[in-house]
């Protein structure tokens, strides 16, 4: 119930509900409804053929799940994996273990001409992951935060690995209205940056009670991407290739 990974904690969740006791739900649900299910339990005729089938299926469940319970209990685990031809058990996950450290790629925007490390660089916020300083987590479950959810996964690799986030640059040197508003602000409201890159930075919780009220501390790891324009010539024929400008 405390978890903030989008719709898949309800993936658990919702099917839990049918574990509940009769009792609970009898005090829940409206007492028409409760009236129908005390019915059709009474009428109910057993049925040997539906208890055989039952007992069989739950037989067969049962062995096959001994590999995927003990793939569960493994401390490496395998996730997203079938275990028979058939498919019926199988293991699935988000993730088999928990990072020991947020890493983040912010994309930054400078009006300079000459871009470094001391230009004016500003943040694109996102929505969800941290970037601000002093910005509380959101709790954002079920909702899913498309772009959110990429790039925490693309801080884990590199920009190689994830391409199509030059198309994203590409798009914020033009202001492009649809993918600003996948973030939380557009640090040039009124003029598109010349440059844009993107720095990864390793993110962890600030002391409770610091005197700054900050809620992050950061550091940065290295640049994710160089400084890129509109002017670039590797990226303008790397965007063609891709079919993502004419």
């Amino acid at each position: 119930m405390s978890g903030n990974l989008s719709f898949l904690n309800w993936l658990t969740i919702v099917p839990a509900l049918a574990c509940f006791d009769d009792g609970y739900w009898e005090k829940v649900l409206p007492k028409k409804l409760v009236h129908k299910a005390q019915l059709a339990a009474m009428n109910a005729e057993p049925s040997r053929v539906m208890t055989v089938t039952s007992w069989g299926v739950t037989a067969v469940i049962g062995v096959l799940s001994i590999k995927p319970a003990m793939n569960l209990l493994s401390e490496k685990q395998i996730m997203n994996t079938s275990y028979s031809s058939l498919e019926l058990v199988n293991t699935y996950g988000a993730f088999g273990t928990v990072g020991g450290e947020r890493l983040n790629v912010i994309f930054e925007g400078t009006q300079d001409e000459n871009p470094s490390d001391t230009s004016d660089w500003k943040s694109y916020v996102y929505r969800g992951l941290p970037v601000m300083l002093d910005k509380m987590p959101p709790q954002i479950a079920p909702y899913q935060l498309h772009l959110d959810w990429q790039m925490w996964f693309a801080s884990m690799a590199s920009a190689r690995q994830y391409p199509w986030t030059l198309n994203l640059i590409w798009k914020l040197l033009h202001n492009d209205a649809k993918i600003l508003d996948l973030f939380a602000n557009n640090p040039f409201p009124s003029k598109p940056p010349r440059y844009i890159r993107a720095v990864l930075y390793r993110y962890s919780f600030a002391a409770p009670g610091n005197t700054q009220n900050l809620w992050w501390q950061r550091e940065k790891v290295r640049e994710w991407l160089p400084p890129i324009s509109t002017q670039d010539a590797e990226l303008k024929k790397f965007l063609k290739s891709a079919g993502w400008i004419e």
